[in-house]
């Protein structure tokens, strides 16, 4: 072999005797690997890091960014502890999710981690702390600071917020019972069946019952009611009907009719012909200390309503004065809580003046024509024009038809045009039952209708019931 041929291999890198038939191969030789990268061991575990503010400020350390960039990586070079037992999700065990174990605490069976092996060279900065870890403020595990999810002495869930009794809803527990009805094709399917199919009260039933309710609502202190209208429309029929409504579906109360017409009134023969007593014999009176005392001064009927009559005999004739008054009635304010004032048709009189100061609520009755309902415009006009426009938004309409032969279309326009002030309107039809002379005993007596409409005329007067002591309210 010629010397250019040794020159050719040992260009091409030939290494291997020449006798042998070896060539290298064409590819250049892998580069080395390159050196590894020196890793500082980590901080002991009692390891407090100093407050940066206290350190003065220094250059970044490359060995301590080294082993940030260490910190920063994910642990999946250390082993996982086995998982830890918990009750199924959503059972009243179950103590929601807990945050991983920190390196410091070790596993949840009291493992430590597996550690990286130790390096010549250590960490001389201080170790930054990462969030989730014990020491850090507003995290859990920190002394100082509630036990939240975190580990603690007792890892359960919050007790429910509100109370225990009041989410045992006996609605949700105990079925609702129908109220069997009173009338009509409900209660002939109820009594033919015997009971078995209840269909429940109807609509009609359903609203009365609501206003039922009304009339019972709460009454602090006194509620006095004045009836008001022109002579022959009804007054003393509206007052004594309305008081009686009163003291059926307000047994706990004592409600007395006053009679304060001063040209003859007839509310007493009304109620109780049979009553003596009347408002001198109430004022002259020293020794009324009981409600029996007061009891032998007037008289009721079946109903339950009181009645303190005026001046029944035409041959004695005494006049009314409002110191009489005044003083009859605040004796019987003692004792009753709701009077029903049934005024005279003269509003100019010094009683009717002495009445419109101590009203809670008024009645105007009107009857169902032009006549009736012009001297009703009137009156509301003369209210108005002294002042009492407090009253008159406590006011009710009373279109009462007494000898039935209203016109149903008068009667609409009426309540139209009434109404249209903001007055609330009632229209009573007739009744043989409230004929002129009559007593009226029981409501249950009258018809349906008429039931119904005096039953809505108290639920109006119901609404405006004073819920705090009345003593020092302003009646006006």
């Amino acid at each position: 072999m010629t010397d250019r041929d040794d020159a050719l291999r040992r260009k091409l890198g030939w290494t291997g005797p020449e006798e042998t038939d070896f060539e290298p191969a064409a590819t250049e030789p892998e580069p080395p690997p390159p050196p590894k990268r020196q890793v500082p061991s980590r901080p002991p575990v009692d390891f407090v890091a100093p407050d940066p503010a206290d350190s003065p400020a220094s250059t970044p350390d490359p060995v301590q960014s080294s082993y940030r960039e260490q910190q920063d990586r994910p642990a999946g070079g250390f082993r996982q502890p086995p998982p830890r037992y918990a009750p199924p999700a959503g059972s009243p065990r179950d103590p929601g999710p807990l945050p991983a174990p920190s390196r410091s605490e070790g596993g949840p069976w009291g493992q430590q981690p597996e550690r990286a092996p130790a390096r010549p060279q250590r960490a001389t900065g201080p170790a930054p702390q990462q969030p989730g870890q014990p020491g850090q403020p507003g995290q859990p595990g920190q002394p100082g600071q509630p036990w939240g999810t975190g580990y603690g002495p007792d890892d359960r869930a919050a007790a429910p917020s509100g109370s225990y009794a009041d989410r045992i809803r006996a609605d949700d527990l105990v079925p609702a019972r129908r109220i069997p009805p009173s009338r009509g094709w409900r209660l002939a399917v109820y009594r033919a069946t015997f009971g078995t199919v209840n269909l429940g009260q109807g609509p009609d039933e359903i609203r009365q019952a609501e206003l039922e309710a009304r009339i019972k609502s709460v009454l602090r202190g006194h509620y006095k009611i004045g009836v008001m209208g022109k002579g022959g429309v009804g007054k003393t029929t509206v007052s004594a009907s309305v008081g009686s409504v009163f003291a059926e579906l307000r047994q706990d109360d004592r409600v007395v009719a006053i009679d304060a017409d001063t040209a003859f009134g007839k509310l007493g023969s009304r109620v109780d012909p049979k009553a003596q007593g009347s408002y001198w014999e109430l004022a002259a009176d020293q020794h009324l200390e009981t409600f029996a005392d007061i009891r032998s001064r007037v008289g009721n009927n079946a109903a339950g309503l009181f009645v303190l009559a005026g001046e029944g005999t035409p041959a004695r004739r005494r006049v009314l004065d409002p110191a009489i008054y005044r003083e009859a009635t605040s004796r019987l304010d003692r004792y009753f809580s709701i009077s029903i004032v049934d005024c005279s048709s003269t509003m100019d009189t010094p009683v009717t003046q002495e009445v419109l100061r101590d009203l809670d609520a008024l009645i105007v009755v009107s009857s169902p024509w032009v006549d009736g309902a012009a001297a009703a415009g009137q009156t509301m006009d003369w209210l108005a024009a002294r002042g009492l426009t407090s009253l008159l938004q406590r006011t009710v309409i009373v279109l009462n038809d007494s000898d039935g032969h209203a016109d149903k279309r008068t009667r609409s326009i009426l309540a139209q045009q009434f109404s249209s002030q903001g007055q609330v309107v009632v229209e009573v039809p007739f009744d043989g039952h409230l004929r002129p002379g009559g007593v009226i005993d029981r409501t249950a007596e009258m018809s349906h209708a008429t039931r119904r409409r005096f039953i809505e005329i108290a639920a109006a007067l119901a609404s405006h019931f004073p819920t705090q002591d009345d003593r020092s309210r302003d009646r006006h």
